[in-house]
């Protein structure tokens, strides 16, 4: 599975490795991305490696680091977390974490990709993520994925002094979508 490459139009997506370590301290140490996380605590190296051990390497989270084509450089990252085996879905998280990155789509492919990855390849039935109302383009990007809004949540989370609003949005494995209750009528 370490050699597991999902291929995208202008990026392809590559399982995280012990080396992206520092990477991705820089960039969720980046305000641009931080401030779209609930988790908003300085991000370390030892959290980090902490995160690989109890949960990458564990199966309970499955994270990418996302290139661009042509110059393989890194640009961010994407990872399911809270997989449940049980219920078969899990949550989808993502931050482009090289500034001059933002803007181009690679968000809205990213989400395309990995989302396919979880129906065929993981078989689940359902992605779900955590939003805030705010970020308006990442909703727009995980629409054009095909991720409805399935509920708002009044002051969900208690960020910086401020209680905060979050938006649960949720995708079906569109080969499923006609066995779901609500799809029946």
């Amino acid at each position: 599975m370490s050699e597991l490459r999902i291929q995208g139009e202008k990026i392809y997506l590559r399982l995280m490795t012990i080396e992206d370590t520092d990477r991705i301290v820089k960039w969720r140490n980046n305000p641009r991305v931080r401030d779209h996380f609930i988790y908003r605590k300085p991000f370390t190296r030892q959290g980090h490696l902490a995160w690989v051990e109890n949960r990458v390497n564990t199966g309970e989270v499955i994270q990418f680091i996302i290139c661009e084509k042509g110059t393989d450089r890194p640009v961010g990252s994407v990872y399911f977390r809270d997989i449940s085996r049980e219920h078969h879905n899990a949550e989808y998280g993502i931050f482009i974490g090289e500034d001059d990155a933002v803007g181009h789509g690679i968000g809205s492919e990213v989400c395309r990709l990995a989302c396919q990855y979880g129906f065929t390849e993981k078989k689940w039935h359902k992605i779900r993520l955590r939003v805030f109302p705010e970020n308006e383009a990442a909703m727009r990007s995980y629409e054009k994925a095909g991720f409805e809004k399935e509920a708002f949540l009044k002051g969900e989370v208690y960020i910086d002094g401020v209680y905060r609003d979050v938006i649960l949005m949720g995708l079906v494995n569109p080969e499923e979508r006609q066995g779901c209750w609500n799809e029946k009528g």
